[in-house]
């Protein structure tokens, strides 16, 4: 399967920022994609980098104006569109939510981001509610698409309770970059471990990972920081961590990338990882936190 990944700056003009996709989304088209991947939040802004009331006024309806213009989109072109909106669910309700949409210009199904960040320059739980949905692919004409939104790609959690649901592939669509305050080294080491930690998913559940970042340097609107340098890099990589595609860390790019879904059966036959998994020994893995220092923490202490 061919898969595209559009990395795209974004602009104040929102009307822009569309048409651009548009015009790109036609380009993979005639290159065969498929599937086409779009970074998180891709209509505007990041809007996040501060916390303002006014910022709410870019929501929008899921069914709304955007799904209805990238599924008309869809349907012209015969593709699977992954797109990244500002849902307003309800009077004071948003989230940060994907929306798949099917070939004939229907909605797939949504994903609402899980895991919400409250960070310098990144004041996302201000604006978003946590998801609600679970951690369930969504079945489109080209496989079961697990989708997770950015934040949500540090989880190895949400990774592997998207593969044991029956995901087909990991889908990330990111926002995320550098403080310029940081030094070129911390930059250096944010973005490899960025990078590894999708790679480890993938190795990890043996499935294909897309990772679609935005690109470009975007200031904070009130002068509160240097503004964020987005560092790109989109990337696909195979059932084994390969390396299958990797975008500039700097420009604007649209990659078609060859996809073999198929694989993933064969690596897990060679790594039977799931298969050996001690689901009878993972419980505490619902709990915040566990203090070594109680000693029913560890019943081994207990017997020494």
């Amino acid at each position: 399967m061919k898969v595209a990944l559009i990395q795209q700056a974004c602009t104040a003009d929102k009307e822009d920022n569309i048409r651009r996709l548009e015009h790109s989304i036609e380009q993979v088209a005639a290159e065969g994609a498929e599937l086409v991947v779009l970074q998180e939040l891709h209509n505007t802004l990041y809007f996040c980098q501060t916390e303002d009331t006014r910022n709410f006024d870019l929501a929008e309806s899921i069914p709304g104006l955007s799904t209805a213009r990238f599924g008309t989109l869809a349907k012209r072109l015969g593709i699977v569109i992954v797109t990244s909106l500002f849902e307003r669910r309800a009077v004071g309700l948003y989230h940060n939510t994907a929306v798949v949409i099917e070939r004939d210009g229907t909605i797939a199904g949504v994903q609402r981001k899980m895991h919400i960040p409250d960070d310098p320059a990144y004041y996302e739980k201000f604006y978003f509610a946590p998801g609600d949905l679970g951690f369930q692919p969504i079945a489109t004409s080209v496989g079961r698409i697990g989708v997770l939104i950015c934040w949500d790609q540090w989880y190895p959690e949400a990774a592997r309770l998207m593969a044991m649901a029956g995901a087909d592939m990991l889908v990330y669509p990111t926002a995320i970059g550098y403080d310029r305050g940081d030094t070129p080294a911390e930059q250096q080491r944010q973005r490899d471990a960025w990078q590894i930690v999708q790679r480890g998913h993938a190795v990890a559940n043996g499935l294909p990972v897309i990772a679609v970042n935005r690109v470009g340097h975007e200031p904070c609107p009130a002068d509160a920081s240097t503004g964020i340098d987005f560092w790109g890099s989109s990337f696909a990589c195979g059932p084994q961590g390969e390396l299958l595609a990797l975008a500039s860390g700097n420009d604007e790019q649209n990659i078609v990338v060859d996809i073999d879904i198929e694989r993933s059966e064969q690596v897990r036959r060679w790594w039977p990882f799931l298969r050996d998994r001690r689901i009878d020994a993972y419980a505490d893995l619902t709990k915040r936190f566990i203090d070594a220092s109680t000693p029913s923490a560890n019943p081994r202490r207990q017997n020494m």
